[in-house]
């Protein structure tokens, strides 16, 4: 009878061993690490939110006090999920369970950044419906006005209805649903890989037609003329917050994307290219929108007015302004697409690596749990306009809950863990992979700022965010 055993469990130990060993998706190429990782650092905030803070706040010399930040709080904080995932090769909350000390919480903090990615989506996903819609309402010119009355009740039309706003949200959901199902490199990789030079490309062609406008210089001197003395304690806070906030840090989404990475990828070069490809796409945006709202005499606004309300408005007053229109609202649903997609993969590498279900499995179930939070967002601005929490919609508790204590609470506790748990040996062997390259200056100061200089920063973030500053 024992021999018996053992020659029946022998195969089934083997056959289990070769279902462990079975090769874990990844990016396959260089170029599809860096466009995947651009793509989730590109969202929306690019096309409409850094450009006006920019030039609200001093012009250059907000984008000088932006880049210091980026390089003190945002660029060590993306070098540190992204070396923490491709060490554990993992989702966000086993990453951190395999990395720290037995029986020590921090995998708390993978699952601040899961549950992050998740709210975010439930909002998020409902903002990218309106942008999708407005591709086809581009198409058919009924949101083309030079009027912004007439373009703010074509938006109002679109967001109090609850009809629309379910189905758009839907629409959505089931197109990122689609790329997820499809794979890390075969969805995600070859995805972005094929967006974002077309979202380049389109920007630039935007960019073209909005400088040659009559009138665009004003444009240019509201985004880039420095003026020092708009730079206060507010905007140098408001920049900080801004260089966190941009990369899609603090959500698991560079954990989870850092665990696809491949065993030679340089991982502060890539993290300082996409640092500066999202910084390239945020100023040609807004050289595409500022030159033409100045050219035809609107007044510069940030948020869904500026997106919906006057950029129709805009468009509608140009040369070609139909065709222009339809390629911003395209190049719009590209950024927010890129984004989605390493949101969406959060929740996904958990329950398909954690729990054991197959990628189709967790990627419905997660689409599934969207639309049921995700219904309350989309619905704040008609049938549940009157429910409130905490004296805030839905949508806005979402986005509150997530920007202001969630991703900063987790960006701070992420750099206490690899500045004080992890060390000086590990961050140096992470970054060096293994010894190849010969960046121990680099580590040194990654480790400094991790350690004594970024959470403070984010901590000044938090407290902004509660209004306690």
């Amino acid at each position: 009878m024992a021999n018996t055993g053992s020659s029946i469990s022998a195969p089934l130990k083997r056959a289990a061993g070769a279902v462990q060993a079975a090769p874990r998706d990844g990016f396959a190429t260089g170029l599809g690490v860096l466009t995947a990782t651009l793509g989730s650092a590109v969202g929306l905030g690019n096309i409409w939110k850094f450009p006006f803070l920019t030039g609200a706040n001093g012009g250059a010399a907000f984008l000088i006090v932006y880049l210091i930040s980026t390089l003190l709080v945002g660029l060590p904080v993306m070098i540190s999920e992204l070396t923490m995932g491709r060490t554990a090769r993992a989702d966000a909350i086993t990453t951190l369970q395999k990395l720290s000390p037995s029986r020590k919480p921090w995998w708390l903090i993978g699952a601040i950044g899961a549950l992050s990615a998740f709210m975010i989506l439930a909002f998020y996903t409902e903002v990218a419906g309106w942008v999708f819609a407005y591709i086809f309402k581009s198409l058919s010119a009924a949101a083309l006005s030079t009027n912004p009355e007439v373009t703010s009740q074509a938006f109002s039309g679109l967001v109090t209805d609850p009809v629309q706003s379910l189905v758009w949200q839907w629409i959505v959901l089931g197109l990122v649903g689609f790329i997820i199902i499809l794979g890390v490199s075969k969805g995600i990789e070859n995805t972005t890989k094929r967006l974002m030079p077309v979202l380049f490309l389109l920007l630039v062609a935007v960019c073209v037609r909005s400088l040659t406008l009559p009138g665009a210089a004003k444009g240019l001197e509201f985004l880039l003329k420095p003026d020092f003395s708009k730079v206060t304690g507010l905007t140098m806070l408001t920049a900080m917050g801004l260089a966190f906030f941009k990369l899609s840090i603090g959500m698991g989404t560079m954990i989870t994307y850092g665990s696809y990475f491949r065993e030679d990828q340089n991982i502060p070069i890539t993290a300082t290219r996409v640092m500066l490809a999202d910084l390239s796409v945020s100023l040609l945006a807004g050289m595409a929108i500022f030159p033409a709202v100045f050219a035809f005499g609107f007044e510069p606004s940030a948020g869904p007015s500026l997106l919906f309300i006057t950029i129709p408005a805009v468009f509608a007053s140009m040369p070609l302004g139909h065709f222009f229109m339809v390629i911003f609202f395209i190049l719009a649903a590209i950024a927010a697409t890129g984004a989605m997609l390493s949101l969406f993969e959060v929740p996904v590498a958990y329950m398909s690596e954690r729990l054991g279900m197959s990628r189709r499995t967790a990627t419905l179930l997660t689409m599934a749990l969207l639309v049921l939070f995700g219904s309350a967002a989309a619905l704040s601005n008609s049938v549940l306009a009157d429910f409130k929490v905490l004296g805030m919609t839905m949508f806005d508790l979402y986005d509150f809950t997530t920007s202001n204590i969630f991703l900063p609470v987790g960006g701070i506790f992420i750099c206490l863990f690899v500045g004080w748990v992890w060390g000086m040996d590990q961050v140096k062997k992470s970054l060096s992979n293994n010894g190849i390259l010969k960046n121990e200056g680099i580590a040194r100061l990654f480790l400094f700022l991790v350690r004594f200089v970024s959470p403070v920063l984010i901590l000044l973030v938090l407290l902004q965010g509660l209004n306690i500053l």
